[in-house]
């Protein structure tokens, strides 16, 4: 456990966090227990004391995280395999001594790994603003010796260590793990570390408690990075630095972040690239010295067509692709994407794990239902709730409205509240559980009307009720506490005017009224949301340290379907291997009573079953699970941590910009993939049909200077897929870089235009009659030119992703690119510019015959795309 491997880090004598924290299900130690294994008391420490064990443990801040040297990250990204790509096309490039091409790869290589440095430099500084999380000073109780009286000091957090006395007023971060020794209406914040949304009452009592409870359950502890909400304490400090469960929550997850979907899918395609590059100068030189005996003369023809098969512009339309795409994000939707790769990511995300409240929820609830002694709705107790509500605000000096009270008056019309006459107060306290206000009706004299509000046991204890009845109206408050919702009990009591202040012993004999049942507030946008997203195939769960009745309840509000078995809490999680949890997390929704190592390890188990997962986090809670995903997502008014670990940043914490990214992720992605499948298919069936003509031919079938143009040509008409718009079908499904399906694809489709490249052959053979040896590879030269370019426009025009023939009727940029293309193709050699490439004019009958070959292998090119279509992979 985390605790036990704190603990290991204390010297002796000094005990760690295992040793005052209790193990799950347990009750904390006692007060007693825990200032004799702290070797401290109620007193404090000495000056003495507190000197050796600051020298001994070391001072109370986050821990020590070194982050690498700019030339460390800059050789490290020399090891990625995308690097390595456009280092060997610059080697080839110089090889065939296309200087400016080399010197263009060049730089791109150092841009990439520069960008690469900056955002592991990044994740290095946002793991430093931890430290900015916590107190910077403390109320401790130091004495000057063993006799001297305690004294009251402020106290830089860093100094303080094991048993120091402490203490806590309203506002107050806690500046370490603690025992709480004394505590009155105490409430802390501990959604840092739990998430949730509202303060936990905290107290000093050693009484045991069941079994069940978490870490975070027990009420005599509190934890470095909440804060007090209400109430004073008096606590020992009880594990300091990285020794407490702040610091356990991001240990071993302050490095580098794990390769995300678009690393891993580029990593794949560069190490497919970067094999047939190997193999194809070697295979042509072996095949010509072999069969047609010629040897180092064809190096330049193989150098040629290695670089022929690469994507020389990948990384510029990559780049441009998801550039534009953050930029319309950003003027759109305010949303920033601040890491390029990140983009590609949001589309390729099938799961997006959330917390509920202020995404799914707001943060304040609404009256949802009042119903009475029956179980039958009844306005009437409402009316009393409001009662009660406003003059216990009115009355009372209270420091700030409370957000039950908020809800209930929110639910009625306040003016029929002002025909009562308010007479006393006694506002809600944690102890007691109840308001009670004190009120009198226009028109009864002599008469004050007792109107008490509060926790459902707490007011039970106070009517006039028989045992079984008691039970009943119990067990009703249960059901409806079942379904997700607040709770509250309302009751009322007649009394004699009296001139004496009231007390809450008077709330005694009570009637009770009935219950007040109360749901958080849904976000307006947010089923609008989850529609689209749904829509668009991502799955959405929900990670939240909520009762997992509430988390529930707001799902099914949202139309969110939870199955009886899609719902664990944090103690169903800590029972499962990792393995287990990988298989139960796929099929669960509701992910209850989390802590952030549980929200870290459900976002690693979905990435481990092969989703794509994206989180949306904002509070430090959140930085693991943020570093575990794909794809983090944090809200502009996050935690500045949280906001600087993630990648896709959000102007509010609303689904709808999410979807917005999600769309401008997978319009990216499928531009790219778009890219890729045509560069590659058209690419490999040209070197497969060189290899070919290589063979049959005595001569090469097309010169390096040839081959480097068409190239050019092509590259340059490809750059237009970065403004292409995908169909809408390809928005559907999340857009992926897969490997091997990009594999199989260019298999099948460079196969077919390496058929369509031999047919030309054979057109050349008829159509050209008895022409001499120059004539003969100037005419095949120029044939095969025109040719390899006229398809290319055609598999550009047609492989586009999601396309159908009928969207073809409005032409894009891409289709425009496409027709220069083929025009090029055409013209060039009959230009005057053609004879300087060894380019000549083809005879008409070749125009016709070459006609009748892309006719044919446009219908193949169809065939193949609608059967590709309707048997995805």
């Amino acid at each position: 456990m985390a605790e036990s491997t704190a603990a290991s880090g204390q010297d002796a004598g000094t005990p760690g966090p295992s040793a005052v924290h209790a193990p799950r299900g347990l009750s904390a130690p006692t007060v007693l227990e825990t200032l004799r294994r702290l070797d401290s008391g109620p007193r404090g420490l000495t000056e003495a004391q507190a000197e050796e064990r600051l020298a001994r443990l070391g001072e109370n801040i986050g821990p020590a995280w070194r982050a690498a040297s700019w030339p460390r990250l800059l050789l490290r990204s020399l090891r990625d395999p995308f690097t390595a790509v456009l280092a060997c096309l610059g080697l080839v490039s110089a090889a065939v001594l296309a200087w400016s091409t080399a010197s263009v790869i060049l730089l791109l290589v150092v841009v990439s790994c520069v960008l690469r440095a900056s955002g592991e430099h990044r994740a290095d500084r946002s793991t430093a603003a931890l430290r900015e999380l916590v107190a910077t000073t403390a109320t401790v109780l130091r004495r000057a010796d063993e006799e001297a009286a305690p004294a009251t000091r402020e106290l830089p957090v860093a100094e303080l260590v094991p048993g120091d006395v402490i203490r806590l007023g309203p506002g107050d971060l806690v500046p370490a793990d603690v025992r709480l020794l004394r505590a009155s209406g105490l409430a802390v914040h501990q959604a840092a570390l739990t998430g949730e949304s509202a303060p936990v009452a905290k107290s000093a009592d050693d009484l045991p408690r069941a079994a069940g409870g978490g870490l975070f359950d027990q009420p005599q502890l509190c934890f470095q990075g909440g804060s007090v909400a209400s109430g004073s304490a008096t606590a020992v400090v009880t594990a300091t630095g990285a020794h407490t469960r702040f610091a356990a929550a991001h240990e071993g997850r302050a490095g580098r972040p794990e390769a995300s979907a678009f690393d891993r899918s580029v990593h794949g395609i560069s190490w497919i690239l970067i094999r047939f590059m190997l193999l194809t100068p070697p295979l042509v030189l072996m095949a010509n010295a072999t069969l047609r005996d010629r040897g180092l003369e064809t190096l330049p023809f193989a150098v040629a067509v290695a670089v022929g098969l690469t994507p020389e512009m990948l990384p510029v339309l990559v780049t441009l692709c998801l550039a534009r795409g953050a930029s319309l994000l950003a003027r759109s939707h305010g949303v920033i994407v601040k890491r390029l790769p990140a983009l590609h990511d949001v589309g390729a995300v099938d799961i997006l794990c959330l917390d509920k409240t202020g995404t799914l929820t707001q943060d304040r609830p609404v009256a949802d239902r009042a119903l009475g002694p029956d179980g039958r709705d009844d306005p009437e107790v409402l009316h009393w709730a409001a009662v009660n509500a406003w003059w216990t605000l009115q009355l009372a000096d209270l420091p700030e409205p409370d957000a039950l009270d908020e809800a209930v008056l929110d639910a009625v019309d306040e003016d029929t509240l002002t025909a009562y006459d308010g007479v006393a107060a006694v506002p809600f306290a944690p102890d007691r559980r109840l308001a009670v206000a004190v009120v009198r009706t226009p028109g009864r004299l002599g008469t004050h009307t007792l109107v008490v509000k509060g926790d459902v046991q707490a007011v039970l204890e106070r009517c006039a009720l028989a045992d079984d009845e008691r039970e009943r109206l119990r067990a009703l408050a249960a059901r409806q506490a079942d379904g997700g919702v607040r709770v509250l009990a309302v009751a009322t009591a007649e009394r004699y005017s009296r001139a004496r202040d009231y007390q809450p012993a008077d709330a005694r004999g009570l009637v009770f009224r009935g219950l007040i049942t109360l749901r958080d507030a849904l976000v307006p946008t947010a089923a609008d949301a989850l529609t689209v997203l749904t829509d668009r195939g991502v799955t959405v769960k929900v990670l939240t340290g909520d009762h997992p009745g509430t988390a529930v309840r707001a799902c099914l509000d949202l139309g969110i379907p939870v199955a009886a078995d899609a719902l664990l809490t944090g103690d169903d999680i800590d029972l499962l291997a990792d393995a287990e949890l990988s298989e139960a997390a796929g099929r669960t929704t509701v992910f209850a009573r989390c802590t952030p190592e549980h929200k870290a390890r459900i976002t690693e188990a979905l990435r481990t079953g092969g989703h794509t997962v994206g989180f949306l986090g904002d509070g430090v809670n959140d930085l693991p699970a943020l570093r575990a995903a794909d794809v983090g997502i944090a809200p502009r008014d996050a935690a500045d941590v949280a906001r600087e670990g993630a990648d896709v940043v959000l102007a509010e914490k609303d689904l709808t910009a999410i979807a917005h990214a999600v769309a401008a992720g997978r319009h990216a992605g499928g531009n790219i993939v778009t890219y890729l499948r045509i560069t590659l298919s058209s690419n490999l069936g040209n070197v497969l049909a060189m290899l070919s003509a290589g063979l049959l031919l005595p001569f090469l079938p097309m010169l390096p200077a040839q081959v480097l143009l068409q190239n050019l040509c092509f590259d340059a008409a490809q750059l237009t897929f970065a403004h292409d718009r995908p169909a809408p079908a390809a928005l559907r499904r999340p857009t992926v870089l897969d490997p091997p399906d990009l594999l199989r694809f260019i298999t099948g489709f460079g196969v077919l235009n390496a058929v369509a490249d031999l047919a030309t052959f054979g057109v050349l053979a008829l159509a050209v009659h008895e022409p001499g040896r120059a004539a003969d590879e100037a005419v095949f030269h120029s044939g095969w030119f025109t040719e390899n370019l006229v398809t290319q426009a055609l598999v550009m025009v047609l492989l586009r992703v999601g396309r159908s023939t009928a969207e073809f009727r409005r032409p894009g940029p891409v289709v425009w690119a496409a027709l220069a293309l083929a025009v090029i193709g055409l013209a060039f050699p009959l230009s005057p510019l053609g004879p300087l490439l060894g380019l000549t004019a083809l005879p008409a009958v070749y125009y016709l015959l070459l006609t009748a070959v892309l006719a044919f292998y446009a219908a193949a090119l169809v065939a193949a795309r609608n059967r590709t279509a309707s048997h995805p992979s």
